[in-house]
């Protein structure tokens, strides 16, 4: 068997170990309607797919006409906290494939999320796989920029004493992935389909070098890259 052809695998959260966009893009829908900027649960998802809340606050004061405020903030996270506390899921496959990952690399993976800290342990913990990631788990809005510039995948791969040349990113948006392409890492775009996630055609767009549509498939996908790629 051929060696594992990375030296860490990078995981986006948000839609791609577990299925949270549905859930904030409600909470956001009701949230911003009720301020003033009437937005269905898909129109949240389409607006917000890929980025940060905090990211948008001068298109959120644009479109509701007031301003965004710390408190509103505070109540948004509250509000989303508790709807992925009550409903959050896993992404079909993502727990195992994280954890036949982790094996295959030694435990050389990250989580790095767009994401607020809080919220990235929250949902890990909530799917069973907080302590897959150890300390490796990276907010983009801790460093001086988030996605879709490469700061927090090259955190991550730094923090695991890897070239990110040699990392795997695991994205499902445009945005995410124009981050690990930034970060010269080699991404693979999950793409299973629906609003919530990119298509394979903007993806591929994006810079992601492979896309594949199960996440119970990702092991394989990572572990042929090198024999796919000299083909």
């Amino acid at each position: 068997m051929s060696p594992f052809p990375f030296d860490a695998v990078l995981f986006d959260c948000d839609g791609v170990l577990v299925d949270s966009e549905p859930l904030v893009a409600r909470v956001l829908s009701e949230m911003l309607t009720e301020r003033g900027w009437p937005l269905t649960q898909a129109q949240a998802g389409e607006v917000f797919l890929g980025k940060s809340v905090a990211g948008l606050a001068s298109v959120i004061e644009e479109r509701t006409g007031k301003p965004f405020t710390d408190e509103w903030l505070d109540d948004f996270r509250h509000q989303r906290n508790i709807a992925l506390e009550r409903d959050l899921t896993e992404i079909p496959g993502a727990p195992a494939a994280v954890r036949a990952i982790h094996a295959a690399t030694g435990g050389q993976i990250a989580c790095a999320s767009g994401a607020d800290l809080l919220k990235v342990k929250l949902q890990l913990g909530k799917v069973g796989i907080l302590d897959a990631f150890g300390d490796h788990i990276f907010s983009g809005q801790d460093q001086p920029r988030t996605k879709p510039h490469p700061d927090v995948y090259l955190a991550a791969a730094a923090a695991l004493g890897v070239d990110p040349t040699r990392c795997a990113v695991i994205e499902d948006t445009v945005t995410g992935a124009t981050a690990g392409v930034a970060a010269g890492a080699t991404v693979f775009g999950y793409s299973p389909g629906g609003q919530f996630h990119s298509t394979p055609e903007a993806l591929r767009a994006a810079g992601a070098h492979v896309i594949f549509e199960s996440m119970q498939d990702l092991p394989a996908v990572l572990a042929a890259y090198a024999a796919n790629a000299a083909a």
